[in-house]
């Protein structure tokens, strides 16, 4: 898409959220990322032994229970005192966004990001993300995946969605929900205010980048299967005709908030 380098090819309160795990008073980390998980007990192990694999001791990951009724709860307990994983705890379910600006409230890094729990995205991809904003002596900037390994009808649904919103918003927007997404502090602190609860949040942070003419450096991400369980909302089209009337009712709003001169 165009402005877009190629490489390789509404915030939640404290009411409801209770941190299981502290933070360090000093020793900022380079980069922060959360990873909302809701229901994944069964794939916390491999996350862990994926994020022990992957991250430096310069960073920090930020699990969030987002009101999971399994067993996450206490996998994320077990967690307190690890060298690299931080937990926070959402009490009840409000949504993909909410959990995720949960655990952004707890992080402490230079650089903030997210990614999915389910392990369909590596959590690894995030170091390719800080690799890239290392070369480019951490300017301000957006860096966000582009995946590929994906069924035919799936990608057909992104290329809908993404011409929708481009033609909507006036501004090129490509492969939206795709993980990870990593930005500055300085950029969370400035649009972090009107960001929303659900899916839409991939969508707001992006478009807000765009708006503030970051550099967005795309990069190559596998997306696979699932390892276990089933998608929340991806399960079929009923299900993704409920996705696209949420996120056609916030790109309405969106567009609304953005019809005046300042950037969101």
């Amino acid at each position: 898409m165009p402005n877009e380098d190629t490489a390789g090819q509404h915030s939640p309160g404290v009411a409801g959220q209770r941190a299981i795990s502290g933070f360090t008073p000093s020793g900022q980390p380079v980069l922060s990322l959360v990873i909302p998980c809701y229901d994944e007990a069964r794939t916390l192990p491999r996350l862990i032994q994926r994020i022990e694999e992957s991250f430096e001791q310069d960073t920090e990951v930020v699990l969030v229970d987002n009101g999971s009724t399994d067993e996450t709860p206490a996998i994320m307990a077990s967690l307190v005192g690890h060298p690299i994983i931080r937990t926070v705890r959402v009490e009840v379910n409000q949504g993909y966004g909410y959990g995720i600006l949960a655990g952004l409230r707890a992080a402490r890094g230079r650089f903030l990001g997210w990614t999915h729990g389910d392990l369909q995205a590596d959590p690894a991809d995030a170091m390719k993300a800080l690799a890239l904003i290392r070369t480019r002596r951490d300017e301000p900037l957006y860096a966000k995946g582009r995946r590929y390994g994906r069924p035919l009808q799936d990608v057909l649904f992104t290329v809908g969605m993404s011409f929708f919103e481009t033609l909507l918003l006036r501004t090129p927007l490509w492969d939206i929900n795709a993980q990870p997404n990593v930005f500055s502090r300085q950029f969370y602190e400035a649009v972090v205010s009107g960001a929303p609860y659900d899916f839409s949040l991939d969508l707001y942070f992006y478009h807000a980048a765009r708006r503030r003419r970051l550099p967005i450096l795309r990069f190559p991400v596998r997306f696979g299967e699932r390892i276990h369980g089933v998608s929340h909302w991806n399960v079929d089209w009923t299900a993704k005709k409920r996705f696209i009337m949420r996120t056609v009712a916030f790109s309405l709003e969106l567009r609304k908030r953005v019809s005046g001169a300042r950037a969101p």
